[in-house]
């Protein structure tokens, strides 16, 4: 038993003085200065409403359709469309 003792005595000690270690609440201070803008995080942009599409634009974009067109050559096409030389 005499071997346990010391074992049991450091335990109770560390048990009993538990909350002696617990960290309490800071008190409330004034609040901090603000950052510089340039430190500040950017903040992501919104993003903007879709423009209607004009009636010159749904006509162009149904030919281009009919015509199978697609990737850069269909935004070839539609510029060209939309200007009028096709």
């Amino acid at each position: 038993m005499t071997s346990r003792l010391p074992l049991l005595a450091v335990l109770a000690i560390a048990l009993a003085s538990g909350g002696a270690f617990a960290q309490t609440a800071a008190a409330p201070s004034a609040p901090a200065p603000a950052a510089p803008m340039s430190a500040a995080p950017m903040a992501p942009m919104a993003k903007k409403a879709p423009k209607p599409r004009t009636a010159q634009s749904l006509e162009c974009s149904k030919k281009a359709d009919a015509a199978n067109v697609h990737g850069k050559p269909r935004s070839a096409f539609m510029r060209k469309c939309k200007s009028g030389k096709a």
